[in-house]
This record gives structure tokens, sequence and C-alpha cells, in this order.
């Protein structure tokens, strides 16, 4: 069950990306706030050097980034830059660049459903530091009799569905580890020094990612099982994305070759 209006004692739990200070969408709390279309909307991401993915994005995802397994739960990732960088693919304008998928992790903020551990049970919730949110606005979150508007019951129907679809993720990674097929890999580049020779390896990145040799050794049965459920499709989607490491590397060093060097001050 999911309500808007947990009692002023709830207790919530969890830290959630990009959500500094979730509070529980309530009538009495927020029935004169709402969406306010601004400038630079993407801006709160602008950092993010990856983002979490559920398992039906990974088809549209791979064209846009490397995924990647992390962490001791193998959560799927989007990686949106390396180290030293920050989200290569939000424009100084704060939108996406064009083409780029946006995953679902993103669209769905300010809203976030967390648990009400008082009540045993999700709440809605929003980020109220959300710069987008604010009075007079475009978008409201309750209409004038305190009911939530279509664009709230939209949003709502939004965080279900992710919610579901974290639990199809859940699931896939829990397949994944079932038949042994996540294995540890580096990401690495090797640099040109200024002299035009070539500097040692740097390592980029340590994840998960699916072995290519284990998913081949796997028996007939395991593979048509991974086939018929639809979990064969969405690894291979993961593994060809994996070729997105090197756009990142390239529009890293690219930017990093266009940034202006030092004053000449002699």
């Amino acid at each position: 069950m999911v309500t808007t209006a947990p009692p002023d004692n709830a207790q919530l739990s969890g830290n959630v990306l990009f959500y500094s200070r979730p509070e529980p969408l309530s009538n009495e709390t927020h029935g004169k706030i709402g969406l306010r279309r601004i400038d630079r909307p993407f801006a709160f991401a602008a950092g993010a050097q990856a983002v979490p993915l559920t398992v039906t994005e990974f088809g549209v995802a791979s064209l846009s980034y490397p995924i990647i397994f992390a962490g001791d739960r193998k959560q799927p990732l989007a990686v949106m830059g390396i180290t030293g960088e920050s989200n290569m693919f939000i424009q100084a304008n704060g939108y996406f660049e064009v083409g780029v998928y946006v995953p679902a992790y993103i669209r769905r903020y300010p809203f976030v459903l967390a648990n009400d551990e008082a009540r045993e049970q999700m709440v809605v919730c929003i980020d109220r530091a959300a710069a987008m949110l604010g009075d007079l606005p475009d978008l409201p979150f309750f209409d004038p009799a305190g009911q939530p508007t279509d664009y709230t019951k939209n949003c709502i129907q939004f965080c279900n569905d992710y919610e579901t679809e974290i639990r199809r993720t859940e699931s896939f990674v829990a397949l994944l580890i079932e038949y042994d097929l996540l294995d540890t890999r580096k990401t690495t580049y090797t640099p040109t020094n200024p002299d035009g020779n070539q500097g040692p390896p740097q390592e980029i990145a340590e994840y998960f990612a699916v072995s290519d040799e284990r998913l081949k050794a796997l028996p007939d049965e395991k593979i048509r099982a991974l086939l018929d459920n639809g979990a064969l499709s969405q690894i291979y989607a993961h593994l060809n994305s994996l070729a997105g490491w090197d756009k990142l590397i390239s529009i890293a060093l690219a930017r990093q070759n266009a940034a202006p060097g030092p004053a000449n001050l002699n």
C-alpha cells in the first residue's frame, strides 16, 4: 500500500541519491506548491557519475552508457562520467545531450517512494530541496479541494511502476548470481604524454560484469531458461554497452585537450 499522508511521527528510512530533504507528500504541508518550469531542469544530476538502472532499461540505455554492476548488491548502474569528471551528458544549459537516454531514476525526481517503518508501508515523498518546487507552480500537487492533481497521480503511478521494475531487476541480478555469471572487471586507458609517447595505463573503474566465457559455458537448459524469461537479451545489451567506455574516455580526453592552458606570464 502507498499513501500520501503518513502521520507526523512517521520514520522514513534510507538514503537516496539526489534527495537531500525528502518529505512525505501531503495536502496539509504541500497544498500550495508544485512543480515550476525552470532553467537547467536536470542540474541536480550534473554531478552524478552513475545512476541506478532497471533491467528493462538496458536495451535503450546501452546505446548511451556503459552498464555495470556495483557493490555488494550488484546494483546495475548507467555510467555517465569517469574519475575526475561529472555527468558528461548534461550540457551547460542543464539539459541532456540530444539523443541521450534519460534513466527513469532521474525522470521520477523530485518524487520518490520511501519506507514508513512505523506503519510498514511505502509513502510518497518529494525532495523539498528540489529547485523546481515552489509557490505559484505550473503543475500544482493538489487541486483546490485538496485532492491530488492528475499530474501528481501520474507521478505516483510512475513511482509505483518504478518500484515494480526494481523488484524485477533484483530478480534478474539474483539469477546472474545463481548462474555465477558475474566477474570482476577493470577498465583502463593509456594516456599519451606531451612528448607523444604513451604513459602508463591508468585504471578508470573496477566493477562487476557478465563473463562472456561463463555465459558460453552454461548448459543448454540454462541458456534456454535465460532466453525464455528475456534475461538473455538484457545480458547482451549489458555486454554491448561496455564498448561505451571508449566513448567516455574520448569525451574526457577531448574536453581535457580543449581546456585552456595556464597563461604565459613571461
